[in-house]
């Protein structure tokens, strides 16, 4: 893996839009189509990340550049309007919500990275994007959770604009909740360097709206939602969570185990990552039980979160040998 790093060492201070503008443009409907009352926007000087309506993990790394979630339905761009968000750059690898964010009056980039960081060019793309984009208002760079990839992204464009130095963006991270574990992320941050505003220029322009996952990270994507289904299911005690009424237990069991066979057919992905088809059979069986016992309409509680803590367990094995 090549990090994010180069060699300018330019400042790009016209780029640079004040707090005050941020402070102006947080009234603002997301061109005016709705009408939405004023957000408080995160501050450089928080400790901690913001909660929002919808919105959540939302963190600062530019007086009007955030690092934060994905937008959770309607609330969570009804939000972003309201900050004066006018651009959304996702790094997640999932498929951006481009109708909702359209009816706020919000543009999509995608530009999905790992979890174990980024090379030079999608560190350019990011840079660029956010440079391009401040033009037209603030800026809300997101992944899943917003701890790991969006805050890794965010820091590594603050170092490339000039506006933080590596060190203070890896302090940053650690504000966003970057798990130490992702080595790459903080390296793409740590190993960063200032662009210059002819290398940003050099960069093409072309964001795409939305980047469909292919392959493997198809799959993990969608084993990535299939999981965060279940842990709703197991915190509802194995039943249809309330807030969530569509889930069914045994389904999304069903959803994750298959994900896994999925997986371990891959003979692509198997043939790339030595070890990988065994840790992929380490989550597979535990989650083949788990669903056998829901089909078997199992009330035992405590033996369906055992057998999901082994899922959970693997998975989190896997991702330390092969992503993070």
């Amino acid at each position: 893996m090549r990090n994010f790093v180069r060699g300018g060492s330019g400042l790009v201070a016209m780029l640079i839009v004040g707090a005050g503008c941020a402070a102006l443009v947080a009234c603002s409907s997301g061109g005016g189509r709705h009408a939405a009352a004023k957000v408080e926007l995160p501050l450089m000087g928080d400790q901690t990340p913001r909660n929002y309506s919808g919105l959540h993990n939302v963190v600062a790394y530019h007086p009007d550049v955030f690092s934060g979630g994905v937008p959770e339905g309607a609330e969570g761009f009804e939000t972003l309007a309201a900050m004066g968000i006018r651009t959304v750059i996702s790094v997640d690898g999932a498929a951006p919500d481009l109708a909702e964010a359209q009816k706020h009056g919000l543009r999509y980039i995608h530009l999905p990275i790992g979890y174990n960081g980024f090379e030079d060019a999608r560190g350019d793309e990011l840079a660029r994007a956010t440079r391009d984009s401040l033009g037209d208002g603030l800026v809300y760079i997101h992944c899943h959770h917003g701890k790991h990839r969006s805050a890794g992204a965010a820091a590594a464009v603050a170092v490339a604009m000039g506006w933080m130095t590596p060190e203070q963006a890896v302090v940053r991270m650690k504000v966003s909740g970057t798990a130490p574990a992702y080595k790459g992320l903080y390296a793409c941050a740590a190993e960063a360097s200032v662009m210059s505003a002819a290398e940003l220029d050099a960069v093409k322009p072309d964001f795409p709206e939305v980047c469909k996952p292919e392959g493997i990270v198809d799959l993990m994507v969608r084993l990535d939602v299939a999981m965060e289904n279940m842990k709703e299911v197991e915190a509802a005690g194995w039943t249809p969570p309330a807030h969530h009424p569509d889930l069914v237990p045994v389904a999304e069991a069903g959803k994750v185990a298959d994900l896994l066979r999925m997986l371990h057919e891959d003979r692509g992905a198997v043939a790339k990552r030595e070890g990988f088809a065994a840790k992929i059979d380490e989550s597979h069986a535990p989650a083949q039980r788990l669903e056998d016992m829901l089909a078997a309409n199992s009330t035992d509680v405590a033996a369906l979160s055992a057998e999901f803590k082994k899922v959970n367990s693997a998975c989190k094995s896997c991702h330390t040998a092969h992503r993070d």
